[in-house]
């Protein structure tokens, strides 16, 4: 088991977009960025070329950007809490080009597919 955000954990998330598929037409940069005990942990999605990849760190053409605080992208990402519900909250900032996720909503919802076994060995 991988602690959410730790080295490990990444690593673990890059294993497992290895390999997989996407449609051609599909493009997106989707950075993260979440803050956890005041150090910054930043990690990329990177939908391109018929693959995924995560990239470390920030990445200058991310076409949508999500930062919240660590107990904010646990929840998300476990299910407990929404992204939609975090971001009336104010617990999620968004920037970037929103439209652009909410365009590719189904194609991302299989993607999401990929990470099921990362999250299940995951330490929150």
């Amino acid at each position: 088991m991988a602690e959410f955000l730790s080295a490990a954990w990444l690593s673990t998330l890059e294993a497992a977009a290895h390999g997989a598929t996407v449609p051609d037409e599909l493009r997106l940069v989707v950075q993260q960025v979440v803050h956890d005990g005041g150090k910054e942990v930043a990690y990329a999605l990177r939908v391109a070329g018929r693959t995924v990849t995560v990239e470390r760190g920030r990445v200058a053409d991310a076409d949508v950007t999500f930062t919240q605080d660590r107990a904010t992208a646990a929840a998300i990402a476990t299910g407990e809490l929404s992204a939609q519900a975090a971001f009336i909250d104010g617990r999620l900032r968004v920037g970037g080009d929103l439209r652009a996720m909410v365009d590719r909503a189904r194609d991302l919802a299989a993607i999401d597919d990929l990470f099921a076994a990362a999250r299940a060995a995951t330490t929150w």
